[in-house]
């Protein structure tokens, strides 16, 4: 049975075909996997689907009835809910209050905190999450968190449940008991959408999967036992695409990035403690971890962004302290781990951006601080075609770029200044296949160039293809350090939550 049915959905932007008269459906009790580049209107679909974005035309059947959604809560009350990349939970807040806010039960004019808790609880027990509801959510893992989110979906009695990037910052454990929850769901008759860029993960859980290519639908019954993750990515990009392949480096030199006695408190706790570590000149070192254990803490630390409590830092063997822009002057580049929040300004141009933290340069600007607008110019047209950013126009502001063009847009600008050591946090997170092979080809170019890299990455393939060493990060300290290869991959994951490897013994110093 066709639960949903999207009929000829048309959204148009200015100066953008987001959707070009897409067709989609969602049967009942299937888990449907949505594939496409960055741009290719994933997002815009669901957004469609969700009341967050009204189509140019188009028209939405749900249950054979027609239905039109002015606002989320339209789709919320019709049992179509979303579960966002970035979870929307209140840390200070319980599991229950944050899985009943907006939709209380009440007891007359007073909250019902009794009769909340026991749905909720019965809600836990239906489905197996393991979870304390009367627990702080702050105190929850990133997997727990997630639950919590499909929680609140349940709770508001969701028909259609879709997770935008689920697995994007989970463990390859977490991974695994998120999909015994969806599969559980599927089999009670809840509809499942993924929106997601890992094929190998599609493969394993989806009934079906859709595809979109700019905007326009180019398959939309793809059975995963009747295809292979080349040909889904052929699908999605037009052409053949292998992010397993690994190039190791072949000219390692001198240490360039010394870290030595690093801690660094946040609110009187040790978020990273008395980490020392070292990456050579033409190498990619790689940080796997949940996040939480201290890696946003070392990347401040480590592109001045915060006061360690202690630290020796050199870069090629000179003493390095100061702000971020005195790391920028010696050559330390930054690719941030929330490209919104630090790498860009999104009210700002795309060529703005383009030459953020360098617009002091001589080339960028003149006496008296004027802006040498026909220089950068230029310099961003250069690097909009180096660097294959998808825009009309440099001028335009740099919200209206895909999640994967905003991040070619801090690719370019940090690359282009060949740094001699780089720290990369997350660089392709929520991007598409083509853009995160590019992406990896442009670290691997850069590491060949003689520069050192700091990789940080909650996505283990990621770690495991592109770097040289691995170190694991767990409450703040390295309590692994191997080649690639040496550990799996659910040896690395067990690593990753404080456990040892069967067999293993005592892990690497």
């Amino acid at each position: 049975m066709e639960l949903i049915e999207m009929k000829h959905i048309t959204k148009i932007y200015p100066g953008t075909v987001a959707l070009d008269g897409v067709d989609f459906s969602l049967k009942q009790g299937e888990i449907l996997s949505l594939l496409g580049e960055n741009g290719a209107g994933k997002t815009t679909l669901m957004k469609v689907l969700y009341g967050m974005t009204q189509p140019n035309s188009g028209e939405i059947c749900y249950k054979g009835e027609p239905l039109r959604l002015r606002s989320p809560i339209d789709a919320i009350n019709k049992g179509i809910c979303m579960v966002h990349q970035h979870f929307m939970l209140v840390p200070a807040f319980s599991v229950t209050d944050n899985i009943v806010v907006g939709a209380e039960p009440h007891k007359g004019i007073f909250l019902d905190k009794a009769k909340a808790k026991r749905e909720v609880q019965e809600l836990i027990q239906q489905f197996h999450f393991n979870i304390d509801p009367d627990i702080l959510v702050e105190r929850l893992s990133v997997g727990e968190q997630q639950r919590v989110e499909i929680l609140k979906a349940l709770y508001r009695k969701a028909d259609v449940i879709i997770l935008d990037e689920p697995t994007a910052v989970l463990t390859p454990t977490e991974v695994e008991e998120l999909f015994v929850i969806l599969r559980q769901l599927r089999d009670s008759g809840k509809s499942i959408i993924i929106i997601t860029h890992k094929l190998k993960e599609t493969m394993e859980l989806a009934d079906r999967i859709v595809v979109l290519r700019d905007g326009r639908l180019v398959a939309d019954d793809v059975r995963p036992a009747e295809v292979t993750t080349e040909q889904l990515s052929s699908l999605m990009v037009g052409r053949q695409v292998d992010l397993q392949i690994r190039r190791p480096a072949k000219n390692i030199g001198e240490v360039c990035l010394k870290v030595e006695n690093l801690t660094v408190m946040d609110h009187g706790q040790a978020k990273v403690k008395n980490v020392s570590l070292e990456v050579h000149a033409g190498e990619i070192l790689g940080v796997a971890g949940i996040e939480g254990n201290g890696q946003t803490q070392l990347l401040e630390a480590l592109t001045g962004l915060c006061q360690p409590k202690s630290m020796a830092l050199t870069l090629n063997g000179e003493p390095l302290s100061g702000a971020c822009d005195v790391f920028i002057h010696h050559g330390v580049g930054h690719v941030p781990e929330d490209r919104l929040a630090m790498g860009l300004v999104k009210e700002m141009s795309i060529k703005d951006n383009l030459i953020l933290g360098y617009h002091r340069q001589d080339r960028f600007c003149g006496k008296g601080g004027m802006m040498k607008q026909a220089a950068i110019d230029g310099y961003a047209e250069k690097l909009k075609e180096e660097f294959l950013i998808k825009t009309p126009s440099v001028n335009a502001p740099v919200s209206s770029l895909s999640g994967g063009n905003q991040q070619k847009v801090i690719i370019a600008r940090v690359f282009s200044q060949s740094p001699k050591a780089l720290i990369v946090a997350h660089p392709t997170r929520g991007v598409d296949i083509g853009a995160i092979e590019y992406i990896h080809q442009q670290l691997i170019d850069i590491r060949d160039s003689g520069a050192a890299i700091l990789l940080v990455s909650a996505d283990l393939d990621e770690v495991r293809t592109l770097s040289d060493r691995i170190v694991v990060l767990y409450e703040g300290q390295i309590v692994s350090e191997s080649m690639p290869g040496e550990l799996s991959e659910v040896e690395l994951g067990l690593l990753m939550t404080g456990s040892k490897p069967a067999g293993k013994g005592e892990t690497h110093a």
